[in-house]
């Protein structure tokens, strides 16, 4: 069976509200990105976009066809979210970038989901 490999940054990540959608997937382990990227605060998840300075932290997993579709589906992908292909210790992985449809949103410093803080700033300061 052909597996993927896809790079999750958020609440997909061990610990995050979404990690049971990766039930199943083996994990292959922890991965920060060359810094090329923004994550944004959208609220109850992140956004990445390309185009910054700043290196995302996240973990690597290998997922089945059934379990890429159910991350697709979760992503919204391809109208929140569209993937790009990065390169990993383990070889390329599919990457979510957020789509942010012209929002103005608070960036998140250090590109780590999980140690934000817990105070957001609104986007209005």
């Amino acid at each position: 069976m052909l597996r993927e490999r896809v790079f999750v940054y958020g609440t997909l990540r061990t610990g995050g509200s979404n990690h049971h959608v990766l039930t199943g997937a083996r994990r292959l382990g922890d991965h920060v990105t060359e810094p090329l990227y923004r994550m944004l605060d959208v609220g109850p998840y992140p956004g990445v976009v390309s185009g910054g300075d700043t290196a995302i932290r996240g973990e690597v997993y290998e997922v089945t066809p059934d379990g890429f579709r159910r991350l697709d589906a979760l992503e919204d992908y391809p109208r929140s979210y569209t993937r790009r292909k990065i390169a990993t210790p383990w070889g390329e992985a599919w990457m979510y970038l957020y789509r942010p449809r012209g929002q103005r949103l608070p960036e998140i410093p250090g590109g780590d989901w999980l140690r934000r803080s817990p105070l957001r700033r609104t986007g209005a300061d």
